[in-house]
């Protein structure tokens, strides 16, 4: 599955800000951190503010801070404002003639959109943040003669 550049730069917002949720963080300290412009970043995270997961403080040491519950918010409820994510009507004829094949291949299409949306809404932002820990704990993997080893 492709995200638009929007929608990954809400999850990005999203889990930077619940990671630190009594830290407000500035529109251009996110978009430095991810080399984004700044304004681009803006109307991601005004989406995010009137969907009610962060909330902006003006004036001078003004920023975002997450305001949903990390516990809650499901990478489903970030995406889903972005990206339109839903299994729709399967597709069962093709330039108007009823086709088995379209029709087998809708199904198989509706399935996997079906299992993403799943997928997507059982994964919340504290789960994610858990496994970047995880992963930023881990030992970077080497490559050597075509195998990966974790470093030693």
């Amino acid at each position: 599955m492709k995200l638009q550049t929007a929608t990954r730069l809400a999850l990005y917002a999203a889990l930077d800000l619940a990671a630190e949720p009594e830290r407000q963080m500035s529109v251009g300290e996110i978009a430095e951190k991810y080399g984004v412009s700044t304004n681009h970043l803006a109307k991601v995270l005004r989406e995010l503010g009137r969907a009610k997961l962060v909330e902006a403080a003006r004036g001078v040491g003004g920023g975002y801070r997450f305001a949903g519950n990390a516990k809650r918010v499901t990478l489903m409820d970030v995406v889903g404002l972005f990206e339109d994510v839903h299994a729709g009507p399967l597709e069962s004829t093709e330039r108007g003639r009823p086709s088995a094949v379209a029709s087998a291949l809708g199904l198989v299409l509706a399935e996997i959109e079906a299992t993403t949306v799943a997928t997507l809404s059982s994964i919340t932002l504290d789960t994610m943040l858990k496994l970047m820990r995880r992963h930023a704990a881990a030992p970077a993997p080497t490559v050597t003669a075509g195998t990966v080893r974790a470093a030693e």
